[in-house]
This record gives structure tokens, C-alpha cells and sequence, in this order.
């Protein structure tokens, strides 16, 4: 058969028949085409090279090679919608003529080859692709010849050109590539009238569900492993520079989006270990300088994409656990500087178990067990472990809790299609434009005596007041009330955090065990991140080495973090990903520049004053949006899967119901805790009263802390059901990641995530940080 022919394809051979009236009668005027007759010991390698040279490409899969063979060995043809004439009389299967000229299938047919535009990151050709009940799918590669720039729709055409085909006929195409089958021309300009095949996707009578696709390349080009750029909207891509200018608004911008999540970990932690205002301010000025300098190493040295690496709540839990310790609990005398070495030590042994999980190797082996039905239940169980610590927090001031929470949802929701000067302010700035506006609005409630008592003074503390009347209103003045913090008062107008500043840390086999296990945890949820921002910022996937490199790179970072004393560690940040896609900048530069200004914020200590001075229940309801926006973000990693598949559905039901409802076994085990932690803390006091009892105490409040962890359940189960239920690549979602060759071959690929030329000279085994 003549290369770049097309062919007729037949139904079953041993009832197929000539249909002479459904033909255009094509024979005067074209070369005549053989068609391809399929045979009993045919080979399916055989039809593939076949439909490459015709335009079309079957994706045969490791699970559909063998389901199809037995239909071709059988002697049928090229079955590609059975039972689609089922319903008359037992019909065979109708014949799918292609049309020689345009490649594509001849108008006026029973049959409709229709044309699925969606696109599915994380298949296995990029595309979901329309497949019979064998699981056979079809895509046009049409000799690489351009398609159009934009996926084919159903809309009208409106712009046309004229080409030539290689037997000098012109065949009129749109502007998107499509060919106009009613302007073919013949070479001696006869006018061949034909219709205009259906683009909208329909479905035939009888096909019983079962249809078949054929793909088109946006672009017009072929994807290199089921990958391409896509035009995913981006104002600047992750290699862009807009300008000295912009990049300053920019940076900015990021981080104000990102505020909930840099500096409102300090407001739950330093008053839960006992800290002072004053306290409060230097850890947060402490998290903007180690956030700033873990950024910039990560945007250099680690993924090198635009991910701002701060202090995650991935870390807040067991920071959570290890403060509210049975033995800490009546401690008085130096408690905050106390917890907070105790937290160093264990930060650091994590973090260094972390960096040789990445440096070794052995994260690129493990990556080949994660996947989206691991990684969902697991980001979602993080933001689900703060259900008692959210509202139950907020509510003790629902005055101005319920309107931030309320104000926050308008902006983000009902607002967001708002555009101003171009930007989508309320979109972008809803969570500072709704704290700054309720924290005004406490501040006249303050001002105007709605929370004054006559004899009662909210900077007296609780435990000093002795009249009953004042102990009543105590509650509510030290939470609703926005001059009841000092640290404007007490912090320095500049102070420079130093590494050790809170004293040497202190190192215990208990509390490192849970580090070593959060780690793990943060790990996986660094691997999603890299993945759906990948595909976010318009470029390839990193190749496994490339994301060892970046989880080596995080856990150095939480060492950084652990000797400086910010009270969790360092990792990516979750949100990030959803701030790329509001801000739709996902530059590199932006994200630098944004970090340089965080160094020089952590350096002015009355901006950490200020936000220290943030009331605790507006704290919380602003952590309650921040933290059910981390549960979507988990649950939509899904996307990447078969939703509907009832082994997902199953397992990530499963994994987070037990991830929520174990922990909660070991939270209640002791109930005699209620009267010594607060409601909101009861969950975090498992560890030393949980059900697990040995000989060595170290190693039971290792394992009651663990197993009272959510995220650390739910991992627990959902990578071993995932890892053991028998599902194909297509149905889990599996992660694709660039190969290592790619890096050599692949221009863009090798930009976006080799290590700059002149860092790379200094590392020796600098390809070993590329494999």
C-alpha cells in the first residue's frame, strides 16, 4: 500500500459486503487504494505500522494488547464500534470509510468517528481517549502534519486557506487545520461536493456506551512520551522576566496570597508552649527569613520550580503533640524556650533522614509507589486534623470570626470574576483584603468599649484576676480585644534572627521518631505539588532524579530550620499551586525577588509585632478557609485518576474514614485529659496517654503520637491498599515523569530544571543530580 494512502476499514470479515450507494465515487479521479485486509495470524504490530501510514495510531497499552489480540486472531476486522448496528437485525458491523484526500472519515455514514477534545494530564498519551469495551482507544498522528492551534470544536470556522495535497489537489482548510470537504478540487478543478463531517460529539443508537475516539494533537504536533506545552494562560511562564517593576508587584503579590500560610503557625504554637507576645513576634520574624532563604535555595538548587518552601501545617500536628506532652504540661519555669529546643532536636534528626532520603536515591524508588490515590487522602487528612482546633477556636469570638469567615468566602467565590485594572484583586488578595478589613472592624468594636467591664482590665491575666465578675468577661477580652498584646511595645524596631537563638537543641529518641515519619509525609505531599505544578506552569514533569533533588534539598532546608527556631520545618507549600493558578504567574525571578523582600521584612521586628498582634480568633477563622482549602487541594489531586473507579472510590473512602476515626480512638482513650488540656488541644494529648504500653516508654509515645496523627494513618493505609490492589496505570493515575535521556534531548526540559551553568561547575556529580 502507498505511503500516506488511506484505506477502507472493514467490519467482521465473514459477514462484510459491498455497500456500493454509501461510497463517493472517488475511483475516476484518485489512485486506487488498497484495502487493508486483516488475517487470522495477524500480527497487531502489523496494523499499527498500517495506521501510522494512514494518519490514524491505535494505542495499544499492556492491558489492551492481549484483550484485542484474540479479536483479530478470530479473523474479524478492524472492529471499531461494536454493536453499533446490533439493533438492526443482527446486522454486521458498518464499514468506516476514510477519505483519501483529507484522511479523515467520508461523510454521509451511518457510523461517526467523533472527536474527544479533553484533555487528561496524567494518562497515558495526555489525552482521555474514546475506547470500545476492549479497551482500545484511537489517535491521528497524520504524519505529524498540523491540526490547528486550538483543539478542534464544534463552533463555525471562520478563517480558511487553500493547500495543496500531494497529488495536486486543493483541499480548502480552516484556520484551527481542519480540512472543508465542500472546496475539494480535483486537478482538473472539478468540484467534488461533499458535507461537513460532525465535530460535535454524539453518540449512535446502539452502541450500548461503547465508542471510540480519534485524538487530534493540539498543535499539530506529536507529544514526546504523551507530553507537550500546552497553552495553559500563564501571564509569565516559569523562564520569564517581566521587568524590574513588575517583578516587584508580583512578588509581592505572591506572598500576600500565601500570608495565612507564612505567618499564622506562630499565633497557635508560641501561646500553646507558653511563649510572650514579645515571643511571638521573633518566631514569626524568624519563619520570614528562613522561608525567604529556603526559597531561594529551592528555586536554585532544588526543583528549581516556582515553589515557595515555608513552614507547612504537615509539621503543625506533631509540633501539637510534642507541646502538649504529659510532662510539659504543669512545667512553669522557661517552658517556652524548653519546648521549643525539645522541637529543634527533633526537626533536625527528621530533617537530616529526609535529606538522605533524597541525596541516595531512594526517593526516586519510592516514587514508583505514590501515587494520586496516595497523595489525595493524604493532603486531605492534613487539613482534617485541625477539626477541633478551627472553629472551636474561632467561635470563642464569633463576632468578628463569622464575618472574616463570611467576607472571605464573598471575596474568594461570589467576587472573584471581578476584574480591576486587569487584576482579579478580590480573587487574588481575599485573605489579606478580609483580614485587614475585620481586624479594623475589631478595632472599633475595641475602641468603642463593646468589650470594656467597669473594675476589669484585660492586661491582668486570668489566673491573677480574683474578682468573679472579671474572671466571667476574662475569656472574652483576652480573644476579642486587639490591644491585649504587648509585642508592639516590647519588639525591637530591628533584630536580626540568628541560628540558636532559643539555646542548644535538645535531642530525644521519641520525639525524632516522629519527625523521621513526618518527614516521610511532607515528602509526599512535596510529590504531588511537583507534579501538578509542573503540568500548572506549562512545562514537563521533572524526571525522578530532578525530584529527589528537590526533597534533599527540602529536608537541608528544615535543618536550617530547625537550627534557627521557627518551631516546624521547612517544606513546600501546598497552596502554592493554587496561588500559581489565581495569579497565573509562575515565574522563577518573581518568586526570587518575592523572597528577598521576606529576608528583609524578618529584619524589621515591629512587622513581626504586628502580626503577632493579630487577635487568636481571628487567627483561627482564617486558618479555617486556609485549611479547607488544603482539603480541596488534596481531594483534587483525584483528577489525575479514574473518579469513578470503585477501587479509588474505595480506597480513598477508606484510608480517610480510618484516618480520621483511629485517631480518634487514641485522642479518647483517656478521657481524664479533658481536665488538664484545653477542648481544643484534647486531640494532641494522646501521646502520653494512649493505649500503647511497653517496656520502653520512649518507644510507646513514639507510637501513640503517630497512630493519633491523621495524615500519618491515612498514608499508612492508603499506600498499602494502593500498592496491593490489582487496578491498571489508566485507573490509578500513575504518576508519568520525565526520563533521565529526556534531560540530553530535550531543550525546555534541560532549562527548566538543570542546575544553573555556573552553580552546576562547582558539583562534581552534577549529572547524577540531573538522572
Amino acid at each position: 500500500m502507498e505511503p500516506g494512502s488511506s484505506s477502507v476499514l472493514l467490519g467482521k470479515s465473514e459477514k462484510k459486503r459491498e455497500r456500493g450507494n454509501s461510497k463517493l465515487k472517488l475511483g475516476s479521479m484518485l489512485p486506487k487504494i488498497e484495502p487493508f485486509v486483516p488475517k487470522s495470524d495477524h500480527n497487531p504490530r502489523d496494523l499499527r505500522s498500517w495506521a501510522k501510514r494512514t494518519g490514524f495510531v491505535s494505542t495499544f497499552s499492556s492491558e489492551t494488547a492481549t484483550s484485542t489480540s484474540g479479536k483479530f486472531d478470530s479473523g474479524a476486522g478492524f472492529d471499531l464500534e461494536k454493536g453499533t448496528d446490533q439493533q438492526n437485525n443482527g446486522g454486521s458491523s458498518p464499514k468506516i470509510e476514510i477519505d483519501p484526500v483529507l484522511g479523515r472519515t467520508r461523510p454521509g455514514r451511518a457510523t461517526e468517528i467523533e472527536q474527544d477534545s479533553s484533555y487528561v494530564p496524567g494518562s497515558r498519551n495526555g489525552f482521555r481517549t474514546g475506547r470500545d469495551d476492549k479497551g482500545l482507544g484511537l489517535r491521528d498522528e497524520s504524519n505529524k502534519r498540523r491540526i490547528g492551534d486550538e483543539p478542534v470544536s464544534g463552533s463555525k470556522v471562520e478563517e480558511k486557506r487553500t493547500q495543496s495535497n500531494g497529488n495536486g489537489n486543493r483541499v480548502q482548510q480552516h484556520a484551527n487545520g481542519s480540512a472543508d470537504t465542500n472546496a475539494i478540487a480535483n486537478e482538473n478543478g472539478n468540484q467534488i461536493p461533499a458535507t461537513n463531517p460532525a465535530l460535535e460529539p454524539k453518540k449512535e443508537e446502539g452502541n450500548e456506551g461503547r465508542d471510540v475516539g480519534i485524538e487530534f494533537f493540539p498543535g499539530g504536533e506529536e507529544p514526546v512520551d504523551g507530553w507537550w506545552h500546552r497553552q495553559s494562560g500563564m501571564r509569565y511562564g516559569l523562564r520569564d522576566n517581566p521587568g524590574f517593576v513588575p517583578l516587584i508587584f508580583y512578588g509581592l503579590q505572591h506572598y500576600l496570597c500565601l500570608a495565612g500560610s507564612l505567618v499564622f503557625i506562630p499565633l497557635i504554637i508560641v501561646p500553646a508552649m507558653g511563649g510572650t507576645d514579645k515571643d511571638t513576634a521573633t518566631v514569626i520574624s524568624t519563619m520570614l527569613l528562613v522561608s525567604g532563604i529556603t526559597t531561594i535555595l529551592n528555586s536554585y538548587f532544588g526543583s528549581r520550580l516556582p515553589l515557595v518552601q515555608g513552614s507547612s501545617f504537615v509539621y503543625l500536628t506533631p509540633a501539637l503533640v510534642i507541646i502538649n506532652a504529659h510532662e510539659y504540661r504543669n512545667l512553669t519555669e522557661h517552658k517556652f524556650r524548653h519546648i521549643m529546643r525539645e522541637l529543634q532536636g527533633a526537626i533536625i534528626i527528621g530533617s537530616i533522614f529526609q535529606s538522605l532520603l533524597g541525596f541516595s536515591g531512594l526517593m526516586s524508588l519510592l516514587l514508583r509507589l505514590i501515587n494520586p490515590v496516595v497523595v489525595a487522602p493524604t493532603v486531605t487528612a492534613v487539613g482534617l486534623a485541625f477539626l477541633s482546633y478551627g472553629f472551636p477556636q474561632a467561635g470563642s469570638c464569633v463576632e468578628i470570626s463569622i464575618p472574616l469567615i463570611l467576607l472571605v468566602l464573598i471575596f474568594a467565590l461570589y467576587l472573584r470574576g471581578i476584574s480591576i485594572f486587569g487584576h482579579r484583586i478580590f480573587r487574588i488578595y481575599a485573605v489579606p483584603f478580609s483580614v485587614m478589613i475585620i481586624w479594623i472592624y475589631a478595632f472599633f468594636l475595641t475602641a468603642g468599649g463593646a468589650y470594656n467591664f467597669k473594675g476589669c482590665s484585660p492586661g491582668i491575666p486570668s489566673s491573677n484576676i480574683l474578682v468573679d465578675q472579671c474572671r466571667k468577661h476574662a475569656y472574652t477580652m483576652q480573644h476579642c480585644r486587639t490591644d491585649v498584646s504587648n509585642a508592639w511595645k516590647t519588639a525591637a524596631w530591628v533584630r536580626i534572627p540568628y541560628p540558636l537563638q532559643w539555646g542548644i537543641p535538645i535531642f530525644h529518641l521519641r520525639t525524632s521518631l516522629i519527625m523521621i515519619i513526618v518527614s516521610l509525609v511532607a515528602s509526599v505531599d512535596s510529590v504531588g505539588t511537583y507534579h501538578s505544578t509542573s503540568l500548572l506552569v506549562n512545562s514537563k514533569p521533572p524526571t525522578p532524579g530532578i525530584v529527589s533533588r528537590g526533597i534533599a534539598l527540602e529536608g537541608f532546608c528544615s535543618i536550617l530550620a530547625g537550627l534557627w527556631g521557627s518551631g516546624t520545618g521547612s517544606t513546600t507549600l501546598t497552596e502554592n499551586a493554587h496561588t500559581i493558578n489565581v495569579t497565573k504567574v509562575a515565574s522563577r525571578r518573581v518568586v526570587e525577588l518575592g523572597a528577598v523582600f521576606l529576608i528583609f521584612f524578618s529584619f524589621i521586628g515591629k512587622i513581626g509585632a504586628i502580626l503577632a498582634s493579630i487577635p487568636q480568633a481571628l487567627a483561627a477563622a482564617i486558618l479555617c478557609f486556609i485549611w479547607g482549602l488544603t482539603v480541596a487541594l488534596g481531594l483534587s489531586t483525584l483528577q489525575y485518576t479514574q473518579t469513578a473507579s470503585f477501587r479509588n472510590i474505595t480506597i480513598v473512602g477508606v484510608s480517610l474514614f480510618l484516618g480520621l476515626s483511629i485517631p480518634a480512638y487514641f485522642q479518647q482513650y483517656q478521657p481524664e485529659s479533658s481536665l488538664i488540656l484545653p477542648s481544643y488541644f484534647l486531640s494532641y494529648g494522646a501521646a502520653s496517654d494512649g493505649p500503647v504500653h511497653s517496656s520502653s516508654k520512649q518507644f510507646d509515645f513514639a507510637m501513640n503520637a503517630l497512630l493519633s496523627m491523621n495524615m500519618v494513618v491515612t498514608l499508612l493505609i492508603a499506600f498499602v491498599l494502593d500498592n496491593t490492589v490489582p487496578g491498571s496505570r489508566q485507573e490509578r493515575g500513575v504518576y508519568i515523569w520525565s526520563r533521565a535521556e529526556d534531560m540530553a534531548t530535550d531543550p525546555d526540559l534541560h532549562a527548566d530544571y538543570s542546575l544553573p551553568e555556573k552553580v552546576a561547575k562547582f558539583f562534581c556529580c552534577s549529572r547524577c543530580l540531573l538522572a
